[in-house]
């Protein structure tokens, strides 16, 4: 299993001066310390269970931008884009701009939306679920279209392209992977099935968990899709992973059972660089070997 670093808060001790530079030291601590990706949020306001839209949130893919020019190696990317933020081919554009300028680590995290408050705050529409995922799955049509040999028109119901052109091209062939967050059963685990390269759930309960990823191998079997060729991924939700390794890797076992890929953990620290640092230290090679 991989170890990946999702930064949500940039409420820092520092205030706004300390935000680049501790963002900068936590990327570079995560990669040196093995772990496989770096994101960030995609929000325009901070989310109401981190206290709200009071607290600092940057834009996530400038962040990113700042991210790829300060490490090497890691796959970097939002947990997640609310389809809703951005118009599909931009977003296909702006994707592949930081995969040209990472050398080739971007990663297309996306999702239905669901942060109400910030998209009426800053006047953004929000239509009703039901739209906002038809507006996904054009949205996934869309970016993949951009990302092949076709850049000819495209046609929905909700968004038209007269040509999906999109140079340079990716420096990942034949794109960068696309991850879709979410565990709804008849939208987004069927949409995982057609369109992505890896899913990625939350970890509150094995139990679930292990319905979820039958639940997906299902949309696969419907799809004609080997359900082995989708990473499966998890949000740690158990705690601060850093109290007690053991106890963690313990729990992170029954998940490798399941056949979970990767676990994103976030910094529970007021000093997210000493704190992944620490996490990665303490955790050695064990979680590789589960």
């Amino acid at each position: 299993m991989k170890l990946a670093i999702h930064f949500p808060s940039f409420t820092l001790p520092g205030g706004t001066p300390s935000i680049a530079p501790t963002l900068a030291a936590s990327a570079r601590a995560a990669e040196e310390g093995g772990c496989s990706a770096f994101t960030v949020m995609d929000h325009y306001f901070q989310m109401e269970q981190l206290n709200g839209p009071r607290e600092p949130m940057l834009e996530g893919y400038t962040a990113l931008g700042y991210l790829a020019a300060v490490t090497e190696r890691m796959t970097l990317g939002t947990l997640v884009t609310g389809v809703t933020y951005r118009h599909p081919g931009l977003l296909a554009k702006i994707v592949t701009t930081l995969d040209v300028l990472s050398g080739g680590r971007a990663m297309l995290g996306i999702g239905a939306a669901w942060y109400e408050r910030e998209h009426i705050g800053l006047g953004v529409p929000y239509p009703p679920v039901s739209e906002r995922y038809e507006r996904l799955e054009e949205a996934l049509q869309i970016c993949r279209q951009m990302w092949s040999d076709d850049d000819g028109p495209y046609e929905g119901r909700h968004y038209r392209l007269a040509e999906t052109i999109c140079l340079p091209r990716p420096i990942q062939q034949p794109s960068p992977r696309v991850l879709i967050g979410g565990m709804g059963e008849r939208k987004t685990l069927r949409l995982v099935a057609r369109y992505a390269d890896a899913c990625n759930l939350f970890a509150s309960d094995p139990a679930e968990v292990a319905h979820k990823l039958d639940v997906l191998r299902g949309h696969c079997e419907t799809e004609g899709r080997d359900p082995s060729t989708i990473e499966k991924t998890i949000v740690w939700a158990g705690g601060d992973p850093a109290a007690d390794v053991d106890v963690f890797l313990t729990a992170l076992d029954g998940y490798a059972k399941l056949g979970i890929d990767q676990v994103w953990v976030s910094p529970m620290s007021p000093d997210p660089t000493a704190w992944i640092s620490g996490l990665t230290e303490q955790l050695g090679d064990r979680l590789r070997q589960l």
